[in-house]
């Protein structure tokens, strides 16, 4: 890579990969070894291409055996592709989902994971045929996949260039790597179930609005004069506190009708990102449950998540735990001479004990208990409010699987974590350069203004460039320096022990707009 650091092999890179998005047909460049050309595609997405990148620190297990090795075994295996995106058909069937716990297929038959809508939901599979698998929000014939591992980190994309969508996922894993593995291996197919559902939910609300008629048989709800049905009465709550994030429109603008709805979808995908979450944690701590008597390390496992779903213009973000997405935008003055300074937003919330609000909303959930934060953590041992998993801070039975110094003493209240995600959406401008997506072991050396600075002043150097990979690059650096070590030095002491001077790292770069850096669309191969 022109201009970078080259790893030595003791501590390479674990997962780099990148996508670039074709331009007009008409465009031609040289073939390259580098690449490997795919057929010409529709362009209708708002990103121009990615990079991803993940370096280890942690020495972990090569693969889970929770749900008797089939996750490790079987689902995982088709995912990773640590050198290259790659074709796979699109909309996978949930067969493989169905046998990992009778959890998720119990749910599935009543689709109840929606504690505040569970008459709602019932009604639906009751009275409804269920929602098509072959049809849906995220649609596509194929769909180019990328991923892989670095220690207890996990790493996604998916991406339908034609349809215009892009989903990226960093499971920043702890205490193991199991429940990355788990997410890495189901989180996605649920998403793109309760998507399908969000798309039937809504056809049936036309159906029923047809008729005069609400989902519950009742008459609709009335808004003002205007006769209209509330579009976000079939949607179960949503949980943020950042709805004022999505564009509102006046109901007296022109056209207001369209953008109601238009924002009430928006809200029911935040809905489903948040409902195929729950989702996925009951049946993860339902594996826990059926395996912690020969495994009892699995009730202290858990995982960070950041999801990032890029679907037209729209930017939706969940994420549990302190990984983040931050945007590189220009705002809203002269942007396209690059005389106003380049700014970074932060679009996910830090979940930690050093976070003010979420340290006073731990204390104020638990009272009684003197003993909710010790040490600046929770209970003591973790400094993440919000995480997917330790289930023995969740549930007594659970804590009561460990033993002696490992267990947490007097779990007065739980659960102490929370699995309720920060959700978001941002519309995407034309001031919007790029998206920098990272575990939190980036973010331990950069701020977000350096990690855009860095990015930013690469791709102008290095227009065809791996910006993931080189701020993966310059953070080796920084962490030698720190230590006082030669990068060499550094990247040749084994995983395990490097933990000492830098936390697994894992950064996806996404380019936004439709300016092209390449002239095809391509996978390309980290050399």
């Amino acid at each position: 890579m022109r201009g970078g650091i080259m790893i030595k092999p003791e501590g390479e890179l674990k997962v780099s990969f990148g996508y670039q998005c074709n331009s007009n047909r008409d465009s031609s460049c040289e073939d390259s070894d580098e690449y490997e050309t795919l057929p010409e595609l529709r362009r209708n997405s708002s990103f121009s291409c990615l990079s991803g990148a993940a370096l280890s620190a942690n020495a972990t297990l090569a693969n889970t055996n929770i749900c008797n090795g089939l996750i490790g075994a079987e689902i995982l295996p088709s995912w990773d592709s640590p050198n290259s995106f790659r074709r796979v058909p699109s909309s996978p069937t949930l067969s493989r989902l169905d046998i990992l716990s009778s959890s998720l297929q119990s749910s599935m038959s009543n689709l109840s994971c929606s504690p505040s809508t569970p008459d709602s939901d019932s009604y639906l599979m009751k009275s409804m045929s269920p929602p098509s698998r072959s049809e849906g929000f995220l649609n596509a014939m194929e769909v180019q996949v990328a991923g892989g591992a670095a220690g207890e980190d996990r790493v996604q994309a998916v991406c339908s260039e034609e349809n215009g969508w892009l989903f990226c996922a960093i499971y920043d894993g702890f205490n193991g790597r199991d429940a990355a593995d788990f997410l890495a291996g189901t989180l996605y197919e649920t998403i793109v179930f309760y998507f399908k559902l969000l798309d039937w939910e809504s056809s049936q609300e036309s159906i029923k609005a047809s008729s005069g008629l609400d989902l519950d048989g009742s008459l609709p709800y009335i808004e003002d004069d205007s006769n209209t049905i509330n579009e976000e009465r079939f949607l179960s709550q949503i949980y943020t506190d950042r709805d004022s994030s999505v564009d509102n429109v006046s109901k007296n603008a022109p056209c207001a009708k369209p953008k109601i709805s238009t924002d009430s979808f928006r809200h029911g995908v935040l809905d489903s990102l948040q409902r195929a979450l729950s989702q996925s944690e009951n049946d993860f701590l339902y594996m826990v449950e059926q395996e912690m008597e020969d495994r009892p390390d699995l009730v202290s496992v858990g995982s960070c998540v950041l999801v990032v779903l890029l679907h037209g213009k729209d930017l939706y973000t969940l994420n549990l735990g302190d990984s983040r997405a931050v945007l590189a935008t220009y705002g809203d003055g002269d942007f396209i001479n690059g005389s106003e300074r380049l700014k970074a937003i932060q679009l996910t919330d830090s979940h930690t004990v050093d976070d003010e609000g979420e340290r006073m909303r731990v204390l104020c959930d638990h009272p009684d208990d003197p003993m909710t934060i010790v040490a600046g953590r929770v209970k003591g041992k973790l400094k993440v409010t919000r995480a997917f998993g330790v289930g023995y801070l969740k549930k007594k039975k659970l804590n009561d699987a460990l033993m002696g110094i490992l267990q947490v003493r007097n779990l007065m209240s739980p659960p102490y974590v929370s699995t309720q995600p920060s959700l978001n959406v941002h519309r995407i401008s034309k001031s919007d350069c790029f998206v920098v997506v990272g575990s939190d072991g980036l973010f331990d050396f950069f701020t977000n203004d350096e990690a855009v600075k860095l990015v930013h002043s690469y791709i102008l150097s290095n227009p065809s460039g791996d910006p993931a990979k080189f701020l993966l690059e310059q953070l080796v650096v920084r962490a030698a320096n720190c230590a006082g070590f030669s990068m060499e030095e550094l990247m040749n002491i084994p995983a395990g022990r490097r933990r000492k001077y830098h936390d697994d790292v894992t950064v996806i770069v996404i380019i936004l707009g439709t300016n092209q850096r390449t002239t095809k669309a391509s996978t390309s191969t980290s050399k």
